[in-house]
């Protein structure tokens, strides 16, 4: 019966149907436009999400677990609960049946300023009007020049020079690119539990998941050392310890690091962890590699949760774009200059430094700075990782809460979601 009422129904044969499934019209106000409480029309996945997830099962590449043989990857993933996005506002996600939720995850953290925030909107209308794509590093748009002098000037340590990229894996390549051409070294020491994306540079460097890599283990190479990532004290002296004896071979170029522990659950190291990195990479000759592509942008309650140390190179993506692909390395002038050689060495693609990206990454640069985002976050963040402490408290469960500004995660102590139902009455 199942699969009949699935098979009935089809919500883009024509498009005036999907404009109408996902219609604003449709959608009752609980209050601003972009803050509204969540509304279920049907229990996700609705039947039209249902419908779009065995179409996408046809055609799309199976990805993630499928312990099931026998299960097609649309029904796998309706299983799972998975819904299909139709539109967007400020805090709210609508899907294909006309649920709305409120979006915690912000497109795993790509969007900083919500969805369809207005002054990216706006600059993306604008720059497409008048420009659409340019010509690479060769002849490059306005919008690239301008995006890369205002990504120099967040460099905490003098002058700067900026690579523009697509993708966070894709700017961690470029660094990992930058510290073998500095230092002539192909050693990298990188942290469990991190992750700085799939690529083949970066896919080396993940410590998050041993599965992402093992299947091209062939094709990585054996250069990249793993520590583990401390979150506490002992910790810190285990790690610190690790890091000494892998740049003490001498092999080692690069270390790169999350200022905060992402994906890997939001570890915040202990105070003193990132400058005692920073003094081992430089006495070593090696090169501090900070990946922000998490933290960064205000995400943890300042532009770089690195700056003090004063990285060697900083990598920043998600948010940076406002929704749109784009990413950068931030280095000192003179790291950078080690892409100066007589033979033609580039790290570029047809789309990078794209005018659409740059101009909607501008446009989120001038509202973090106009509306002070970043300090904000970490007030809200300070008081909303307290409550949600509280609450755990007060409900006596074994989950616990921690973070930094409005990066936070949660241990749920043995039960899955076992913080949710004391948490949840404080995201109203």
């Amino acid at each position: 019966m199942a699969r009949a009422a699935e098979a009935r129904v089809d919500p883009t044969k024509t498009s005036p149907k999907l404009r109408a499934v996902t219609s604003s019209a449709a959608i009752p106000p609980f209050g601003k436009p972009g803050q509204e409480a969540p509304l279920l029309r049907s229990r996700p996945p609705g039947p039209n999400s249902r419908t779009f997830l065995l179409r996408l099962g046809e055609v799309a590449a199976p990805m993630g677990p499928m312990p099931d043989p026998e299960l097609s990857p649309g029904r796998a993933a309706a299983q799972a609960g998975t819904i299909v996005y139709a539109r967007g506002e400020g805090v709210n996600v609508i899907d294909v049946d006309e649920n709305r939720f409120v979006d915690l995850a912000g497109t795993f953290g790509g969007l900083l300023l919500g969805h369809r925030h207005p002054a990216v909107v706006r600059a993306l209308t604008l720059q497409g009007e008048r420009l659409l794509s340019a010509l690479g590093d060769v002849h490059p748009s306005d919008a690239k020049v301008a995006l890369s002098e205002r990504l120099a000037t967040l460099y905490p340590a003098g002058p700067a020079q900026v690579i523009l990229a697509q993708s966070g894996s894709d700017a961690v390549s470029a660094a990992l690119k930058t510290a073998v051409l500095a230092t002539g070294r192909p050693g990298v020491i990188a942290f469990g539990g991190a992750y700085h994306g799939l690529g083949y540079g970066p896919l080396a460097a993940c410590g998050l998941r041993a599965s992402y890599r093992e299947p091209f283990a062939t094709q990585l190479g054996n250069h990249v050392r793993f520590v583990e990532y401390p979150g506490d004290q002992a910790a810190q002296e285990r790690a610190l310890d690790g890091v000494r004896r892998e740049l003490a071979t001498g092999t080692v170029g690069a270390i790169v690091v999350e200022p905060i522990l992402g994906r890997g659950g939001v570890v915040v190291p202990p105070e003193g962890f990132l400058p005692e990195l920073a003094r081992a990479a430089h006495e070593a000759g090696a090169l501090l590699v900070a990946d922000e592509i998490w933290t960064g942008l205000g995400r943890a309650g300042a532009l770089l949760r690195s700056a003090s140390v004063l990285p060697d190179l900083v990598c920043l993506g998600k948010g940076l774009g406002g929704g749109l692909p784009v990413s950068a390395v931030i280095g000192r002038k003179d790291v950078m200059a080690s892409w100066r050689r007589p033979a033609e060495v580039v790290h570029t693609s047809t789309f990078a430094g794209a005018p659409l990206a740059c101009a909607t990454a501008l446009a989120t640069l001038d509202v973090l700075s106009r509306e002070r985002l970043p300090e904000r976050a970490a007030l809200v963040g300070k008081r909303f990782i307290e409550r949600i402490a509280q609450a755990l408290t007060d409900a006596r469960s074994s989950a616990t809460v921690r973070g930094e500004a409005l990066l936070g995660g949660t241990d749920p102590g043995g039960q899955p979601g076992a913080g949710a139902r004391p948490s949840a009455p404080l995201l109203r």
